[in-house]
């Protein structure tokens, strides 16, 4: 039985899983990936992406060719039964993260250019058709038995295991780790295709708030689209996932001689958050941490952030310049802002699908009353490394400026942390700290304004440190601030062993 011994090991080869694959080995760690299927999915699942998604495909050098694969989104809006427009959101704007706010895509698109950034990067590999027979913490590390498409098993051995295996994560359930239940689940049908001289409707994306029937319709790139449509009591499943049951629920915007379904599958969408993140040196991303119903689009977007917040701690500690203790900010931290997610989509649910006439007038009302609800602001991070208990702009997502030249920040400072500053406040610390700082192949210095005046003036700081997943560490406005903020960053000089 041959064993092969990485850093990590990633279970599954979804998105999620090949995302962690690339930043692991962009980070300069060894890892294998395991799915069980040979070939990618065929068929759309996750069609949506943020700017801050696009950050993290933006910080694996590929953006620009995610940016060919997918539709900018230019509008969203919400209507009722009587096709009132209830609440319009402009998305097509560049927004804070330096890309657009909002994207859309086919999925089986974007999971082909991500295994082709893990193909050309050294040092990790996906290994299709593999069955992952048992995960179990062993010593300073994981075991993990599998078994490959010709029957042969074998060991892999690693110090890590990121379990991105889906909704009903075989490693969650055999770790025994059980689920939150938040709200009420409810089974949609899903109707993705291409439409072929049809009008489709207005928005790239709306929400229908129909009471007799609540659905979504979606335009993705190309002449791909989707729609969704909740189930009624009243239906029969097998006649309505049918190109005719699909033309009559959608009231003929995709009749059956236009649109030609590649999937017409029947979903339960569900609320779901795991109650343990991390066991030993096993830890839950993506679906398997958790599940949201697709009323924000936040699903894939959040399992992205999960492998985000977690890679750049675990190559921190393999190299030294932490503790173990860092990787248990990544629950404390990813937790609460999932949840978050999960809980705004769930209560959207709620009465944005309402089959009750009254219950959607009131809704209605309330949506008019309130039209930035239908918009949440999102979260901090939950309580680790970064002082958002000290300061409530800590622990948010930093801002990406674009340039006077065109250039992202972010493509200046690579996965490092960001100390931005002014020149006064940096000339005014210890020269041994910014010797430090200034050989330190982990952090990078920026007090030149055309580079971060833009991050300075927006937080009203004149000290701002951004970690490598572009969360905000801390603020200040003194040398003094400066000092005591940089003396957390775990590539300085410290006693490892201490806790943070």
């Amino acid at each position: 039985m041959a064993t092969v011994n990485v850093d990590v090991v990633v279970i599954g080869g979804g998105p999620v899983g090949v995302t962690a694959l690339a930043l692991l080995g962009r980070a300069g760690l060894t890892a294998v990936g395991l799915e069980r299927d040979i070939q990618i999915w065929p068929t759309a699942r996750a069609v949506h992406f943020d700017g801050e998604t696009f950050r993290t495909l933006q910080s694996l050098g590929v953006a620009e060719r995610f940016a060919e694969a997918t539709l900018p989104m230019s509008s969203f809006h919400i209507e009722n039964e009587d096709r009132e427009v209830l609440v319009s959101v402009p998305t097509g704007q560049f927004g804070s993260q330096g890309w657009h706010d909002d994207f859309t895509f086919h999925q089986p698109d974007i999971e082909v250019l991500l295994r082709e950034v893990v193909e050309e990067l050294p040092g990790v590999e996906l290994r299709g058709g593999t069955t992952v027979l048992s995960v179990r913490n062993e010593g300073p590390g994981v075991e993990v038995a599998v078994r490959d498409s010709d029957g042969e098993e074998s060991i892999i051995r690693a110090r890590w295991a990121i379990a991105a295996d889906g909704a009903r994560s075989p490693v969650r359930q055999a770790l025994g780790i059980e689920c939150e239940k938040l709200g009420e689940d409810a089974q949609w049908l899903v109707a993705d295709g291409l439409l072929e001289e049809g009008p489709g409707l207005s928005s790239d994306m709306i929400f229908l708030g129909h009471h007799t029937r609540p659905a979504l319709w979606v335009r993705l790139p190309g002449k791909r689209v989707r729609m969704e449509f909740m189930l009624m009591p009243e239906d029969d499943p097998e006649e309505i996932a049918t190109p005719a049951g699909v033309e009559k629920i959608s009231n003929s915007v995709l009749p059956a001689d236009k649109f030609t379904a590649d999937r017409l599958a029947i979903y339960t969408f569900r609320g779901r958050i795991a109650r343990q993140w991390r066991a030993g040196n096993i830890f839950l991303a993506g679906d398997a941490a958790h599940q949201a119903p697709p009323l924000f689009g936040q699903g894939l977007c959040a399992g992205i952030r999960d492998v985000t917040n977690l890679i750049w701690k675990l190559s921190a500690v393999k190299r030294a310049l932490a503790s173990d203790s860092l990787l248990d900010t990544y629950e404390s931290e990813r937790m609460p802002h999932a949840r978050f997610w999960v809980e705004q989509a769930t209560r959207a649910a709620g009465f944005l699908q309402t089959t009750d006439a009254d219950t959607a007038k009131q809704r209605d009302a309330f949506i008019r009353a309130n039209p930035a609800a239908s918009a949440p602001v999102a979260p901090a991070l939950g309580p680790g490394l970064h002082e958002g208990g000290r300061d409530e702009r800590a622990g948010r997502l930093a801002m990406q400026p674009i340039l006077s030249d065109g250039v992202r920040l972010d493509d200046m400072v690579g996965s490092r942390f960001l100390v931005a500053t002014t020149r006064e406040i940096y000339a005014a610390i210890s020269e041994p700290l910014r010797e430090q700082l200034e050989v330190s192949d982990d952090i990078v210095v920026l007090f030149d304004p055309a580079k971060v005046g833009q991050i300075l003036a927006a937080l009203g700081a004149q000290v701002v440190i951004v970690r490598p997943d572009r969360y905000i560490l801390g603020l200040g406005d003194t040398p003094e601030a400066l000092e005591r903020l940089v003396g957390i960053i775990p590539s300085l000089d410290r006693d490892v062993s201490a806790p943070l």
